[in-house]
């Protein structure tokens, strides 16, 4: 069953409870990437296997991801090419309270440094579980980044 999540703010990439932060540098340039993630969301699912669709909204996005979870999200920050940040206003995640992902874009190497935030609150077995999970999420997004590189440098 989904439900609303709390309406947190940007800063609380920095305050959350469980935070999981992933970095990885790729070839495609800054402005390349943050084209990918903002702009061509419906392209998720081409190089981010977790994910089943992305369709944009009004001011954000749904999606889904493989297994059935489903985000309604709000689009906190769209600066180009440094910064993209969304807020999980709705989901069907079991314990969730307060989710926001950020990707932060930095030029690296003649490519780009990503750094991606996982931000999350929720009841004390959610948590237990974001951090157990912490080897395999990191896993996945590195995997995605690096098709996302491939896809756009490849």
């Amino acid at each position: 069953m989904a439900h609303r999540l709390h309406p947190v703010g940007i800063d609380f990439t920095e305050t959350a409870p469980v935070r999981l932060v992933f970095t990885r540098d790729v070839a495609a340039a800054p402005d390349e990437v943050f084209r990918a993630l903002a702009e061509d969301v419906p392209g998720w699912p081409q190089w981010f296997s977790s994910v089943a669709s992305a369709r944009p909204t009004e001011g954000g996005r749904e999606v889904r991801l493989r297994g059935g979870i489903r985000f309604t999200e709000s689009v906190l920050v769209a600066k180009a090419p440094e910064v993209y940040a969304y807020r999980v206003d709705v989901t069907n995640a079991p314990g969730a309270r307060a989710w926001i992902e950020e990707w932060r874009l930095t030029p690296a190497g003649g490519g780009t440094r990503i750094r991606m935030t996982f931000a999350l609150d929720g009841t004390a077995a959610f948590r237990l579980v974001w951090r157990l999970a912490r080897p395999g999420v990191g896993r996945s997004v590195r995997r995605a980044i690096g098709a996302l590189d491939r896809r756009l440098h490849g």
